[in-house]
């Protein structure tokens, strides 16, 4: 049988690792100790975040330990890696909030008490920090130099980094010299693009406690593909079923290019990799049979196999037997919105989030994108009535996308 370690590397998961005989044998016999963190920057963890929450399922159901390290302290400075700018500040209630809301959702893929995997959040160990102390202790192992050659920082040197940002790379880093201490937290894993900041805990650790230190450090193909995958039309796509429907979150994954499936499938669902090596030689229609299953299996993942189910069904109603799709996005009109008992159907599809603007939604109609209850709306001019409403009215954008809509 293959040993943890190889199916990571199988399932395409491993980008960069700092000791690879050492990591396989500690992973593969259940002795790491090993954390990913997580910025609370919203009240809801996204699909970029699924990578690492099934990472830590598998390491554990092999005996490893996760510590899912919430990010309240680095969050108050925010992380430049992959961005334009910065970050917008939040407050400490605020972040205090969204770590709780991460809390539940973990709770659907890890397993959290005594002897199993823990949650600490690094507001308890960085807000206490006192600056001259914190520069007197680890200040002398980073060298500027090499920190501005990171790709973390490197990208945004042209437009501005700010100080407060730059010091991100020693928060990171003291985590993980922390964690190692007071946690006997041998391993951390992140995205490929956090490669710099991670090698600065696990330099910052030998440097500090001798070369003999058993830390490591692991990488994860999750950079651009998470990116990819945390948003999609300009809307990121939730954990939480009240911000992404199971609907909603079934459509987003059964909408995936067809280029990008067997790679979801292999990287993120927990099925045998005999059955996925055999999907890779699926083709044609067969392909869209593969992202029903990829769909399937992830919406059971964080939604339950209920949800998952009819979510299923609702889908293969509307594309294949024109149903009502009752589980499918809905949105309440209310009175006040109507002129005359009627609403556009520009303004309905901005008030459904199907289109930002009046401008956008009347490109869509224009081209011919746009169906009510299936058919084509004619013209930008079409109007729903309130009766309409009342009954409730099914708006599909392009070939993937539903929405209904119903009178408050």
């Amino acid at each position: 049988m293959m040993k943890l370690y190889d199916e990571l590397v199988a399932r395409g998961l491993i980008a960069q690792v700092t000791n690879e005989e050492e990591i396989r044998e500690m992973i593969d016999n259940g002795k790491a100790t090993f954390y990913i963190g997580f910025d609370p920057t919203a009240d809801s963890l996204h699909v970029g975040h699924f990578m690492a929450l099934c990472l830590m399922k598998r390491l554990q159901m092999a005996g490893n330990k996760p510590i899912a390290l919430i990010g309240g302290g680095t969050t108050m400075i925010g992380d430049p890696s992959g961005r334009s700018d910065m970050r917008k500040m939040l407050t400490k209630e605020d972040i205090d909030h969204n770590a709780e809301c991460f809390r539940r959702q973990m709770e659907r893929f890890i397993e959290f008490g005594p002897g199993k995997a823990q949650m600490v959040n690094n507001a308890d160990w960085l807000l206490n920090l006192n600056y001259v102390e914190l520069l007197r202790e680890v200040g002398a192992c980073f060298s500027v130099n090499n920190m501005l050659r990171a790709e973390c920082y490197k990208q945004r040197m042209e437009k501005g980094l700010s100080f407060l940002e730059f010091n991100y790379m020693i928060m990171q880093s003291y985590d993980f010299y922390h964690l190692f201490q007071h946690y006997g937290c041998n391993m951390q894993f992140g995205g490929n693009d956090q490669w710099s900041n991670m090698l600065g805990g696990t330099e910052l650790i030998r440097k500090k406690l001798g070369e003999d230190a058993h830390c490591m450090t692991i990488t994860l193909l999750t950079d651009s593909q998470g990116n990819k995958m945390g948003k999609t039309a300009g809307n990121a796509v939730w954990l939480d079923p009240n911000k992404t429907s199971p609907f909603e979150f079934y459509q987003y994954w059964r909408n995936v290019a067809d280029a990008d499936v067997m790679k979801c499938i292999r990287m993120l669902t927990f099925l045998p990799l005999e059955q996925i090596n055999e999907m890779d030689t699926w083709k044609d229609a067969k392909i869209n049979e593969a992202k029903e299953i990829l769909a399937f299996e992830l919406t059971k993942l964080v939604h339950g196999e209920e949800e998952a189910a009819k979510a299923q069904a609702s889908a293969k109603a509307l594309f294949v037997g024109g149903g009502d799709g009752a589980d499918m996005p809905t949105t309440e009109i209310s009175a006040d919105k109507l002129q005359e008992g009627k609403i556009g159907i520009l303004n309905l599809m901005v008030a459904c989030g199907l289109a930002s603007s009046n401008k956008e939604a009347r490109r869509l109609v224009e081209q011919g994108g746009v169906f009510l209850n299936d058919e084509k709306v004619p013209t930008a001019a079409f109007a729903v009535t309130e009766e309409m409403l009342r009954d409730g009215v099914k708006l599909r954008k392009g070939k993937k996308v539903f929405h209904k809509a119903v009178l408050a």
